[in-house]
């Protein structure tokens, strides 16, 4: 937690919790709720990441697919940290599903990571959502290596050289996020 302090004011009560209580439901949503209400409407940098390689990873997909970040070199990567009991992230869901169909072929993908507990829950939103682009679970090694992963949604513009060129936490004003991505498609 020590990581997102800079980035994040998370309030005292919350930072006390005892460690169990993080898994709690209620603190999750709560967590959710108070930064997706804080948070400013305006991309953060990420400054341990920002300019500099993603951190690299490689998970099974929810379709049971290598997903490699490093296969995706060339291509422009949302990497969009989510959860099921996240209201911000579900919104966001339709339009990423919009912009993958619309511009994956001059070089977007989007990658969903969901920081729930239970592949189900996470399964089960990705049919109901009919999400078109990969989604793998995340944990805890994953969130700290993207500099801590507390309030969702976080997503992470990554260029096609696979350096991170935005960081965008909590809700976030989406034609932002798609007018930062453009430029960097191909024609």
């Amino acid at each position: 937690m020590s990581g997102l302090r800079g980035v994040l004011a998370i309030p005292s009560f919350i930072r006390a919790a005892p460690r169990t209580l993080w898994r709690s439901s209620a603190l999750k949503l709560l967590l959710c709720l108070f930064v997706g209400t804080s948070a400013a409407q305006t991309p953060k940098a990420a400054t341990s990441l920002l300019h500099k390689e993603a951190p690299e990873f490689v998970r099974i997909d929810l379709e049971n697919r290598r997903l490699d970040l490093r296969a995706y070199k060339g291509k422009v990567v949302l990497l969009d940290f989510w959860a099921t009991w996240c209201a911000s992230c579900q919104i966001e869901m339709p339009r990423f599903v919009a912009w993958q169909t619309q511009y994956g072929s001059r070089g977007l993908q989007i990658i969903g990571i969901s920081m729930d507990d239970d592949p189900a829950l996470a399964r089960k939103l990705y049919k109901k959502m009919k999400l078109n682009y990969p989604v793998a679970m995340g944990d805890e090694k994953l969130g700290q290596i993207y500099g801590g992963v507390l309030g969702l949604p976080l997503t992470f513009l990554i260029d096609g050289q696979g350096k991170v060129q935005a960081q965008y936490q909590g809700e976030t004003d989406l034609n932002l996020i798609e007018e930062q991505f453009k430029p960097l498609l191909r024609p």
